[in-house]
C-alpha cells in the first residue's frame, strides 16, 4: 500500500474517532422517566449557511478544540471556563456547556456571522449579565441552549431566525408580552422547571407563535391549562403542575396534537370526549385523581393512567392495566391481565 493510501486511511480513522467522541451530545428531553416521542431535531448540513473557504488549520480559541474533520464547530465544553472566549467568524456550532460562565458579553461575538447553534447550558448565567441584543444580532442562529442556568427572566431580544429555544431548569417567573412576538420561526420552546404561574398567560405570550410544534411547561406552578396556544402545536408537556380542570372545548383549537403529557397534576374528572382527537398518539395522565374513564381515540398508541383513583370495575373497561401500547396489543385493543382484549370502541 502506498504512502498516500496509508495517509488516507489514517485520516479516515482519526475523523471517525473525533466523531465518536462528540456524537453523544444529546440536547433533547432531560425530564426522563417515561418514553419520549418528541420530534427529533436534525441539523441538516445541506441548509448550512455558505461560509468562505479557508486554509487549514482553521482559527480556534486556545481554550477550545476545533476538530479538523468538523471545521465549523468549536468545542469549549467541560473546561471550567469563567468567560466566553473570542469566537472566530467561521464557526457555526459553538459548544460552551458545563462551565462556570456567569455572563454573556457582546465582545466575544463581535466577528460572529454564521453561527447557527449555541449551547450555553449548565453554567451560571443570570439575565442581567447578558448584554442587551447580544443574541438578537446573530441572524443565522436557529438553536439556543440556556437550560440549567440562573436566569430570572426570559432572555430577549432574540433573533427571528431562531427555531429551537431551550430554557429549562432556570428561575424564570414571567414572560413579558413582547418577549416572544419576534420569534415566528420557533418550533420548539422548552420552559420546564421554572417558576411560571398562571399570571404569565395574561398577555397571551404564545398566541403569535404560528409555527410552534412543541411546548414544554412541565414542573412549574400552573393551575390552569395554557390558553391561546397556536393551532400548529403537536406536543404539549404539562407534567408536575397543579392543573385540576380541562375546559370541554379546549382542544378544538389544537387539531394537530400528537402527544399530551399531564402526569402529576390534580385532575379529578375530565369531559368524556375531551381526548377525541384525530391525531393523538400518546396520552399521559398518570398520578392524578381521575375517577371516571374517558373516550380513547382510535389513533392512540400509548396511554399512561397509573396512580389514579379509577374504580376497579371501571379499570376493567380499560383492560385492567395502567399502561397499554397498541404496538404490543394490536389494533383497537388494550392489554388485560391475561393478555390483550377489549376493543377501545367499547370503553364507555
Amino acid at each position: 500500500m502506498g504512502i498516500l493510501g496509508q495517509l488516507l486511511i489514517f485520516h479516515l480513522l482519526w475523523a471517525a474517532f473525533v466523531f465518536c467522541q462528540y456524537e453523544d451530545y444529546d440536547f433533547e428531553d432531560e425530564y426522563g422517566g417515561e418514553p419520549d416521542h418528541q420530534l427529533p431535531y436534525y441539523f441538516n448540513p445541506n441548509t448550512q449557511v455558505e461560509v468562505p473557504r479557508f486554509p487549514f488549520p482553521v482559527e480556534c480559541a486556545r481554550e477550545c478544540f476545533c476538530p479538523p474533520a468538523f471545521p465549523l464547530s468549536m468545542y469549549c465544553d467541560h473546561r471550567k471556563l469563567k468567560t466566553i472566549p473570542n469566537i472566530p467568524s467561521h464557526v457555526q456550532q459553538l459548544y460552551l456547556q458545563n462551565n462556570n460562565i456567569e455572563a454573556v458579553p457582546a465582545e466575544p461575538f463581535t466577528n460572529v456571522t454564521f453561527v447557527r447553534e449555541i449551547n450555553l447550558s449548565y453554567n451560571k448565567i443570570k439575565f442581567h449579565m447578558i448584554d442587551h441584543g447580544v443574541f438578537a444580532k446573530l441572524s443565522n442562529l436557529v438553536q439556543l441552549h440556556l437550560q440549567h442556568n440562573e436566569l430570572e427572566e426570559f432572555p430577549f431580544p432574540l433573533p427571528s431566525s431562531l427555531e429551537r429555544l431551550l430554557l429549562g431548569f432556570n428561575k424564570i417567573s414571567r414572560l413579558p408580552g413582547n418577549a416572544l412576538e419576534g420569534l415566528p420561526n420557533v418550533t420548539m420552546l422548552d420552559l420546564c422547571n421554572n417558576l411560571l404561574d398562571d399570571s404569565v398567560f395574561k398577555e397571551k405570550p404564545f398566541s403569535n407563535m404560528k409555527n410552534l410544534m412543541q411546548l414544554n411547561l412541565c414542573n412549574n406552578k400552573l393551575q390552569t391549562m395554557p390558553p391561546d396556544l397556536p393551532s400548529s402545536l403537536r406536543h404539549l408537556s404539562l407534567e408536575n403542575n397543579s392543573i385540576s380542570h380541562i375546559p370541554e372545548n379546549y382542544f378544538s383549537r389544537l387539531p394537530q396534537i400528537i402527544a399530551l403529557r399531564m402526569s402529576h397534576n390534580n385532575l379529578q374528572n375530565v369531559p368524556y370526549n375531551i381526548f377525541n382527537l384525530p391525531n393523538l398518539l400518546e396520552l399521559n395522565l398518570g398520578h392524578n385523581k381521575l375517577k371516571q374513564v374517558f373516550y380513547i381515540p382510535r389513533s392512540l398508541q400509548h396511554l399512561y393512567i397509573e396512580g389514579n383513583e379509577i374504580e376497579s370495575r371501571l379499570m376493567g373497561k380499560l383492560g385492567g392495566f395502567s399502561y397499554w401500547s397498541r404496538e404490543e396489543c394490536g389494533e383497537n385493543i388494550i392489554p388485560y391481565s391475561s393478555g390483550c382484549n377489549i376493543n377501545t370502541s367499547s370503553v364507555t
